[in-house]
């Protein structure tokens, strides 16, 4: 499959899944943060494990292993966590989201990928945009914390 169609999948589908569950985008980001910090320092070691049980330990399996291991905190993170009320806040918070999630996965996604025509400038391009997407999605998931309010401030209510 095209490098163009595999990254359009797998941008849909963390959006889709970001905007059905309404979770905050602060969060979800934070977590892509810790997993690409866990999967940097467990990468080489779950690739040995994996290798214990049968898996053969290539580029390939390599690769998926570090994709699962960085997304693993925010997959869980969907289903529990603060929310957006708005639909305009679902929307951008879920296109952030799936923003922030691309530049974490895609050196993951090159070594998984068979890089040809188009394809190849599309994964250069965003190999170049990396760190600048990341380097602004994780202040702005934290400035979005700040916006975040526990559930149980949203509904009482002042005696003055």
């Amino acid at each position: 499959m095209s490098v163009v169609i595999i990254v359009a999948i797998l941008a849909v589908s963390l959006f889709v899944a970001s905007y059905i569950t309404k979770r905050r985008f602060g969060l979800l980001g934070l977590a892509l943060a810790s997993g690409y910090l866990l999967s940097s320092i467990w990468g080489y070691n779950a690739g040995l494990v994996a290798g214990v049980f049968g898996v053969p330990y290539n580029p390939l399996t390599s690769a998926i292993i570090l994709a699962a291991i960085t997304m693993l905190p925010p997959v869980i993170l969907l289903f529990h966590g603060y929310t957006y009320k708005s639909f305009i806040g679902r929307v951008i918070g879920a296109a952030l989201f799936t923003v922030l999630a691309l530049a974490f996965l895609i050196v993951p996604l090159g070594h998984i990928l068979s890089l040809q025509g188009f394809g190849v400038d599309l994964y250069n391009w965003m190999l170049k945009s990396k760190d600048t997407i990341i380097g602004l999605g994780l202040p702005l998931a934290v400035v979005d914390l700040f916006f975040t309010r526990p559930a149980g401030l949203n509904d009482k209510k002042s005696k003055h």
